[in-house]
């Protein structure tokens, strides 16, 4: 037996024949396929960084405050500044959003339980789930009469009834699809079931005006637990700082299922200087939504099917072979997001210079590749 088959045979059976994470990361002119924010880290908050980690450096031979006190308290007053006050017991972090869905899934899943979320969505949310020993059950989107994608309450409550989950995923806005929820799913949501409600807000940031947080519906709310990331936004994807925010309670019990010393001292100081320039680690917001708006219209204008996106990226659809145009499109040296849905691609929203690469290289290949919705 060779050491595949070796390994195999020792591997928790549920975990045998299933494939890892792995977006494709390929060195192409312009990269469009994870989300990522495309604008770097402006100087003045790399500088503010350096000076930050050389600091902590100096402290390296002391393990980290294992609390992360002072993050907290910053990546509350940020929450806090949309006006739904947060306090720091509230706030819980890791090393991006998915170590924070695994806390929540070591502490709240497990063996003989169950995690429900309404596909597609987030595909690290299934993956999390089994890691953990935790049943998935893969919940239906789409509503007669509306988007392809969406999810009302009604269809939310009578799956959940159905599977009676002790975690449901919710996500808004969504990915891949970008579209955001309103508050009566969550509210109904939460009202149909005992188990804990995830509402993953990891583009929140991007939403369109009037897309509501469900930040507004912790209060009172013990088994709601809304997470975000500084990826996206904040640009920081390579800082790996993910949290959630939750009822005090809920947080003391992830405490439970963390490593000790889980965020680093250099973690927590880059965090914490990004968060000290959150205005200027933001301005690119606005020009990135308006680069996501601009790929609807233009897509649109092609005759293809894109979804309105509250997100930093835009699903579209409309295309005869999903996997013949992604590859189309690398060849012409840009690489965007197969996730998977027949005769749909994703694209992140760049700068203008990559949008317009991206544009122009699709242009090229409507004529021959367009064909489909379904």
């Amino acid at each position: 037996m060779d050491a595949r088959a070796t390994v195999e045979a020792m591997l928790r059976p549920d975990l045998r024949g299933r494939s890892a994470y792995g977006a494709p990361q390929l060195d192409v002119p312009v990269a469009l396929n994870t989300n990522e924010n495309s604008y770097p880290v402006p100087e003045v908050v790399v500088a503010a960084m350096a000076r930050a980690v050389e600091e902590a450096a100096r402290g390296l031979n002391r393990y980290p405050d294992r609390e992360f006190t002072r993050l907290r308290e910053a990546l509350a007053g940020f929450l806090s500044r949309a006006g739904t006050l947060v306090a720091p017991d509230q706030v819980w972090a890791g090393n991006g959003s998915n170590e924070v869905l695994l806390h929540l899934l070591q502490a709240f899943g497990g063996p003989g339980r169950t995690a429900l979320g309404f596909t597609p969505a987030y595909s690290m949310h299934p993956i999390i789930t089994t890691t953990t020993g935790t049943a998935w059950v893969d919940g239906l989107r789409g509503v007669p009469g509306a988007g392809a994608f969406d999810l009302d309450a009604a269809s939310a409550v009578a799956q959940v009834r159905e599977h009676r989950p002790d975690v449901v995923f919710l996500c808004s806005p969504n990915n891949p699809t970008g579209t955001a929820l309103t508050l009566d799913v969550v509210e109904a949501v939460y009202d149909a079931t005992d188990g804990l409600v995830v509402v993953d807000e990891a583009y929140a940031e991007f939403a369109r005006p009037g897309a509501p947080s469900a930040l507004t519906l912790l209060s009172g709310r013990p088994r709601l637990v809304v997470t975000r990331t500084m990826s996206k936004a904040f640009a920081l994807a390579g800082g790996r700082l993910g949290y959630l925010a939750a009822d005090p309670a809920l947080v003391d019990a992830l405490r439970l299922v963390r490593m000790p010393y889980h965020l680093s001292t250099p973690t927590q100081a880059v965090a914490l200087a990004a968060l000290d320039h959150a205005d200027l680690m933001l301005e690119t917001v606005e020009v990135v939504k308006h680069q996501r708006d601009r790929i609807v219209d233009r897509l649109t204008a092609m005759g293809l099917d894109p979804v309105p996106s509250d997100a930093n990226f835009v699903l579209f659809g409309g295309l005869a072979d999903a996997r013949l145009t992604w590859q189309a499109l690398l060849d012409r040296g840009v690489l965007i997001r197969d996730v998977g849905i027949p005769h749909y691609l994703r694209v992140t929203a760049g700068t203008p210079e990559e949008i317009t690469a991206f544009l122009d290289a699709l242009a090229v290949l409507v004529p021959t590749h367009a064909g489909a919705t379904q």
